[in-house]
């Protein structure tokens, strides 16, 4: 009987390790694909850690997580450990209150204390950024420091200090040699939880950051939102630093362990490597921030732009060239919806480049939010754009906007599985076919999913009547009761690409990435019509550099740039001999890459404050 529960136990600690670590290991090995596939092995490459390489912003992610992590965790050790020490001298009513206020942020959850700290740097009018970053970091971290030191120094003998200081020792001579070394283990493993949770933070990194400044935690939640495998590889490559690091603490004090015996002579022998390490950490930490540093040279040298966009919506190689170029520093940062963008816009951010929707454009616009564009500085870049997309009704003249991507919305099916003669019949309402139910996905956009419902009713997208959002509605009731229809975001590029599913409801330029992916996909624009819409790139009113977003409006649209964005984000090109080039290169026979202008039944989304 004891043998048989034995057994069990072990099963039970292999199935939980397994549960643990195989999607670590599934993590690593996906991260060596050949595709851009997240799911499905295709073959050995290292391109992907190439691309990491390469990658201007992962790279600058990086080294702040780590920067961050090692001061946060120097300093909070140091006023940890030292507050532990002041605890077990102090009164028991002092100790009490201590012990509860240091407990309180281990228990709050991490939102609570994320938006608490962002409204004390608004409050105190502190600028986001590097510096908010780490005080945060150094504010969490310290409860966990606290927690793991204090019971060490409880078991310790409450008169050992007072026998050093009776043998002649100062008080802090006490402490550092006496103290110290007898409370070391709690030492390091509160440095170790501290260092663990800085590097791991990331909700409370995202709240309490700015300027541009992200860690690795906020870059991978961004990449993460579109397929990029780059994500699997410094993941990889911080899973591996962190397993080292592991080793290295738990091996070093063995061998140290093996070598307590040491002369005087030899001690002292063995302080030098210390500073030669402290020195090469210091001079990295100089040489990456020289590194950081801008062409000042240049003509824009010294200058900052910073820019608000989606993510994974540029080709970070154009970036870099960008500052190469003008000598600026680019400071990017996402939003997951227009309507994320347009809070911070209205409360006040400062930005110098903005790349939102149409509709949003025109809500912009009516509340006196952006700034013209200097027309004679664009002349050029405007002559290159399809005239089909410009004079849309979200900006009648340009005036304050110059398209960056476009596209539509429809269907990617698999051919094997759905005919074009159901399409042409059904339309939108192929959704509500019982034929497909458990097999279809629908993008999480509450905009085009209403588009969907009314256009398939026969209505505008763009309508105000009550009663026919009011039969929308109820179509996607409809829909969700009996269709079995699962909700997703970008997953649905690399699902459909998978074939997963027999049809979904996606922008044009994720079924180009599909279609390129797998030859057996279609793309389908009903005949009753569809959203056309427009990404463009605007100026808020309250921007800081103009000339340099002017500049680099110009420089992502020309010929050479608007091409390898467009071949790596996949979206449509406004450029029209980059659109032509790429529809008989790139995506030839890509139905998803060139969608149909002109249609009658195709709208553009117009801002309207009540249906919104």
């Amino acid at each position: 009987m004891k043998k048989e529960k034995r057994y069990f136990g072990r099963l039970l600690m292999i199935l939980a390790l397994i549960f643990f670590y195989l999607p670590i290991v599934f993590m690593m090995v996906i991260s060596f694909n050949s595709s851009k596939s997240l799911t499905s092995f295709t073959g050995f490459s290292l391109k992907w850690y190439q691309a990491m390489l390469k990658n201007h912003s992962m790279m600058e992610s990086l080294y702040v997580t780590i920067l961050v992590a090692i001061l946060a965790t120097i300093i909070s050790t140091v006023i940890g450990t030292m507050t532990a020490i002041g605890l077990s001298q102090s009164t028991k009513r002092v100790r009490r209150y201590v012990s509860v206020v240091n407990d309180f942020p281990l228990m709050n959850p991490d939102i609570v204390t994320a938006i608490g700290l962002m409204l004390l740097f608004i409050t105190l009018n502190i600028t986001k950024g590097f510096g908010t970053l780490l005080l945060a970091h150094i504010a969490f971290c310290i409860p966990y420091v606290i927690l793991s030191v204090l019971p060490r120094v409880r078991a310790l003998d409450p008169n050992l200090a007072d026998a050093a200081m009776d043998l002649g020792a100062t008080p802090f001579r006490a402490i550092l040699q006496v103290i110290v070394p007898e409370i070391m283990p709690g030492i390091v493993s509160g440095s170790l939880i501290a260092f663990t949770m800085s590097i791991d933070d990331f909700i409370i990194s995202y709240f309490v950051t700015g300027g541009g400044v992200k860690n690795l935690s906020i870059m991978v939640y961004t990449m993460s939102k579109r397929v990029n495998p780059s994500v699997n590889a410094i993941s990889t490559v911080f899973v591996v630093l962190i397993t080292i690091i592991l080793i290295l603490v738990n091996v070093v004090p063995a061998i140290r362990a093996k070598h307590v015996k040491e002369t005087t002579e030899l001690k002292q022998a063995k302080k030098w490597p210390i500073f030669v390490i402290a020195g090469l950490v210091i001079a990295i930490i100089i040489g990456s921030l020289a590194g950081l540093k801008s062409n000042s040279t240049a003509k824009f040298g010294g200058q900052t732009l910073h820019i608000y966009m989606p993510s994974e919506y540029i080709d970070e190689d154009m970036v870099a060239e960008f500052e190469d170029t003008t000598g600026a520093k680019v400071i990017m940062d996402n939003f997951d919806s227009n309507e994320q963008m347009y809070i911070k816009v209205a409360n006040g951010e400062k930005y110098d480049l903005l790349i939102p929707s149409d509709y949003m454009i025109q809500r912009l616009i009516g509340e006196n939010m952006l700034q013209k564009l200097d027309q004679k500085a664009l002349k050029k870049t405007f002559n290159a754009i399809n005239p089909l997309i410009l004079h849309q009704s979200y900006d009648k003249d340009n005036a304050y906007s110059i398209p960056y991507f476009w596209g539509s919305v429809g269907i990617v099916y698999d051919k094997r599985k759905v005919t074009v003669d159901e399409l042409d019949r059904e339309g939108f309402a192929i959704f509500k076919d019982t034929k497909f139910k458990g097999r279809v996905y629908v993008y999480d956009s509450e905009r085009d999913s209403f588009m969907m419902a009314l256009k398939s009713l026969g209505y505008s997208m763009n309508t105000t009547s009550e009663a026919e959002l009011e039969k929308a509605y109820d179509w996607w009731v409809d829909v969700m009761k009996t269709m079995n229809t699962e909700i997703v975001t970008d997953e649905i590029i690399d699902n459909m690409a998978q074939a997963r599913k027999a049809l979904g409801l996606v922008y044009s330029g994720d079924a180009a990435s599909i279609l390129s992916t797998n030859k057996n996909m279609g793309f389908y624009m009903p005949k009753e019509g569809t959203n056309i819409w427009t990404d463009a790139m605007v100026i808020p009113k309250n921007a800081s550099n103009v000339p340099l977003a002017t500049e680099f409006m110009k420089y992502i649209l020309t010929k050479k740039v608007a091409t390898a964005n467009s071949e790596y984000v996949g979206y449509t090109s406004p450029v029209k001999s980059v659109e032509d080039q790429l529809a008989k290169t790139t995506f030839k026979g890509n139905a998803a890459y060139t969608p149909r202008l002109g249609y009658a039944k195709d709208e553009v989304f117009g801002y309207n404050d009540k249906s919104r």
